[in-house]
């Protein structure tokens, strides 16, 4: 493990060519390194700056400064002198680049700590001598995600604000977006934060009448603390709850479509996702692989899938195609199954819609344009449980009918972005379903006057697991492994 006590230093911004690539730094040393590389046009060093202050300069490495120096610069380069001075006595290979420095000062800053930003080109030569720069004076490279658990540690934001963060540079829709904002915002983290202290509470009268029986002490009656626990055990669920429709606007759904070959289903992929990104033919088994695409379908992040045609077998290759088209249809969350207007259902639509029997589904009979030859009776009989829309591909008929039944089919209608929390991440929902079921547990035990250490074990448990998803009570381990997923300057 690093120690917190070290400067870190990473790009900030992707290394490539680019309008301004920025170097960030955070710790004790980053004003005093600062000081060391930057030559300022104003003749200050940036530990002199105001915090929040932008300032125009050089950075210059001092190995390289000519003989011909001034005397004051005798041990190190002296960067209180002017930027005149320093285009004089210094030649071009000495200045590494031209740059913007920003300072943030402790404690207001992203890390609670010393924070300079520097702001130079955006060339790869550029940002990697800097960053070389600023290792040579004693910085140490960041790891993935270290600023942001910084900012955790020291206090600045809790793990669910923390995770919320890579969730908002990850964001494709602006559904999505929106929900990281709001647990960045500590929606979420209010709400856990309110039950944990209510719980706190509670356990605290327990924990003194467990200690002190003999004291004449104003301990709750066993009827008010199980109308206190069950009120948090109902709170506790509504976020479970909420997780079916908040994983689907933080990761979003795999809708798969799939049908025999040559029913339109490319088609219907670059239909929806507005540009061609498929290939289209009218040879059945243009497609040979699976195609994964994301869309945003009003705010909500849909991946769509094209899959290879499901038919009899003809090669090997084709035959490897329908068992790759099978595996996605396995992992779908939504199938869009296409059938052709145009002929008969046959025994190949049959196979298919075996293979999805039991998949939540939409069925779209295709190129009703061309005239309907299909047996409109037997396919309302076969799929009576599921949606059925009829969409032209070719003329764009019925497709804003289409997108309506998949927005409903994947939240059953009952989606709704309001004022509440919505519980988006994996992690979060198993420790709220752990805390739910120490708390069901509470309640059996005061309903059936159980000693109170049992009760306060099982309420002691709950504290846990809710002190887990906002970092209350959280191991190394378990940090590494949320913030290595993070990007190496965020």
């Amino acid at each position: 493990m690093h120690n917190s006590d070290d400067t870190i230093v990473a790009p900030a911004t992707p290394i490539g060519e680019g309008g301004i690539g920025i170097v960030r730094m955070s710790g004790p040393s980053a004003l005093d390194i600062a000081d060391k590389i930057f030559v300022s046009k104003d003749g200050k060093s940036p530990s002199e700056y105001e915090t929040y202050s932008v300032h125009y300069g050089h950075i210059v490495d001092e190995r390289r400064l000519s003989a011909e120096a001034p005397s004051s610069c005798s041990g190190g380069l002296n960067l209180h002198y002017s930027m005149e001075n320093a285009k004089a006595e210094t030649t071009n290979d000495e200045i590494i680049d031209e740059v913007l420095l920003t300072v943030m000062k402790a404690p207001k800053s992203y890390t609670k700590e010393d924070v300079v930003e520097i702001n130079c080109h955006g060339g790869i030569q550029a940002m990697k001598d800097v960053l070389n720069l600023v290792v040579k004076h004693g910085g140490r490279i960041a790891e993935p995600g270290e600023f942001t658990k910084r900012a955790f540690l020291n206090g600045r934001i809790d793990l669910i604000q923390a995770e919320a963060v890579l969730d908002i540079i990850r964001a494709r829709t602006e559904g999505s977006l929106k929900a990281a904002m709001a647990q960045l915002d500590g929606k979420l983290s209010g709400d856990v934060s309110d039950i944990l202290d209510k719980l706190v509470g509670i356990a605290s009268h327990i924990e003194a009448a467990i200690d002190f029986p003999d004291e004449q002490l104003d301990i709750m009656k066993e009827e008010d603390i199980a109308g206190r626990v069950k009120e948090l055990t109902t709170r506790i669920r509504r976020l479970i709850d909420s997780f079916n429709e908040g994983v689907v606007l933080r990761e979003g759904i795999l809708a798969v479509i799939c049908g025999k070959p040559n029913v339109g289903k490319s088609s219907l992929m670059n239909l929806l996702l507005k540009r061609d990104r498929v290939i289209v033919a009218p040879v059945p088994g243009t497609t040979r692989d699976a195609v994964e695409e994301t869309i945003n379908l009003r705010g909500i992040p849909i991946r769509l899938a094209d899959t290879a045609g499901i038919g009899a077998v003809k090669d090997v290759l084709y035959k490897k195609s329908a068992e790759r088209s099978k595996r996605y249809i396995e992992r779908s969350d939504i199938i869009l199954l296409m059938l052709d207007a145009s002929t008969q259902i046959n025994e190949e639509d049959m196979v298919i819609k075996r293979l999805v029997e039991n998949k939540k589904k939409i069925v779209i009979i295709n190129k009703i344009d061309i005239g309907k030859k299909i047996d409109e009776k037997m396919a309302a009989n076969l799929f009576a449980n599921d949606v059925i829309i009829e969409v032209s591909v070719e003329k764009k008929k019925n497709i804003e009918l289409l997108e309506k039944a998949i927005l409903k089919a994947v939240f059953s209608g009952n989606f709704i972005q309001g004022e509440s929390s919505l519980v988006t991440n994996a992690r979060h929902k198993d420790f709220l379903d752990k805390a739910f079921k120490n708390m069901e547990s509470t309640l059996t035990l005061i309903r059936d006057l159980s000693h109170p250490e049992l009760i306060a074990v099982d309420i002691k448990e709950a504290i846990f697991n809710l002190g887990m998803i906002i970092g209350r009570s959280v191991s190394d381990d378990v940090l590494d492994r949320i913030f290595e997923n993070f990007c190496v300057g965020k």
